[in-house]
């Protein structure tokens, strides 16, 4: 397996109340499993603030985990000194949501890619040019831009230079943090043919984040759903999206947007905001929000365990009614 997270937890301490704030521990992520094979895209789906940027961060340790396993083709890296984690970076890379801030506006587009080869000594002297030039292109850019400064592009053709400079290492996976939510419609679809691309012909796997679930259908053969922090449902995309068995998977879909004129246009969603991560509920974190929570939800936290061909955080996951969201 290329990568393998086991029972991944990141807590942060948020300081709260006036005049004397006191600490509080904020589960952002909190036992988070699954694994990517290689070549393969695993979509990570859910509300903002529910962890899936948290979880990102944590594999590549730019965020250090409270507990739990994370390992990159067997190796654990979880406790890695930061001397041998650097010789793992290039195999796992990262695509950021937003382009513009990810890259430096006082370096020249060639130099930021180089820069990368350089520090982990990819190439020397004139390979390095070969290497940017062969590499702008097939992200679909002319090796003339290197010379360019960031402000001198579009948002497209900045999230390309992103995948360029993740592409410029030859990683085995790209974990993609909402890679075109800020682009708009047809952009987004020139960046998602660009991926799929570069997965079929470099066999590289992803971790797609995102909030979109028609992207991550489009994108992912498999899918993991959180909520507040937790996976509540994962399996292979289309049967999670064409018959979700969690209701909170139900509420994300019976939201998204289907272009469908006979579909109803104002599906009903349950009053009131998702709870705060500081104080989570008892039993099954979506239970005051969902309309099927008996006593059992509300009082014992549900285990992800098989059901029909996938894993459901759900005490009641076989028997709910097929109407609901």
């Amino acid at each position: 397996m290329l990568l393998s997270v086991d029972a991944l937890k990141v807590v942060y301490q948020v300081k709260r109340g006036w005049p004397l704030p006191k600490t509080h521990l904020l589960k952002a992520v909190d036992g988070v499993s699954f694994e990517i094979a290689a070549g393969e895209a695993l979509g990570i789906v859910g509300e903002s603030g529910c962890g899936k940027s948290t979880v990102a961060r944590a594999i590549l340790r730019l965020v250090e985990p409270e507990a739990g396993r994370v390992a990159y083709a067997g190796t654990d890296v979880s406790h890695l000194p930061l001397r041998e984690l650097r010789r793992l970076r290039p195999m796992v890379q990262m695509i950021f949501q937003d382009p513009a801030a990810s890259l430096s506006p006082r370096m020249r587009i060639g130099d930021a890619l180089a820069e990368a080869i350089r520090v982990h000594g990819i190439a020397e002297g004139s390979a390095i040019d070969d290497l940017v030039a062969s590499t702008l292109t097939e992200v679909g850019l002319s090796p003339d831009v290197a010379g360019r400064y960031p402000h001198e592009f579009s948002g497209g053709q900045k999230q390309r230079i992103g995948i360029a400079r993740a592409l410029v290492l030859s990683p085995k996976l790209i974990i993609a943090d909402e890679p075109v939510s800020a682009l708009d419609m047809s952009v987004q679809a020139q960046i998602l043919n660009l991926m799929a691309r570069l997965k079929s012909e470099r066999g590289i796997a992803f971790a797609f984040i995102s909030h979109d679930l028609g992207v991550v259908r489009h994108f992912c053969e498999r899918t993991a759903v959180m909520y507040l922090g937790q996976i509540i449902e994962s399996g292979a995309t289309r049967e999670i999206f064409d018959a979700p068995l969690h209701p909170y998977t139900r509420l994300l879909r019976s939201v998204s947007p289907v272009p469908d004129p006979e579909r109803d246009s104002a599906p009903t969603v349950p009053e009131g905001e998702p709870p705060s991560p500081l104080d989570p509920p008892g039993g099954c974190r979506f239970n005051p929000r969902c309309p099927f929570a008996t006593d059992l939800c509300r009082t014992v936290i549900p285990e992800l365990r098989p059901v029909n061909a996938r894993n459901v955080a759900c005490h009641h996951a076989e028997s709910l009614p097929s109407e609901g969201f």
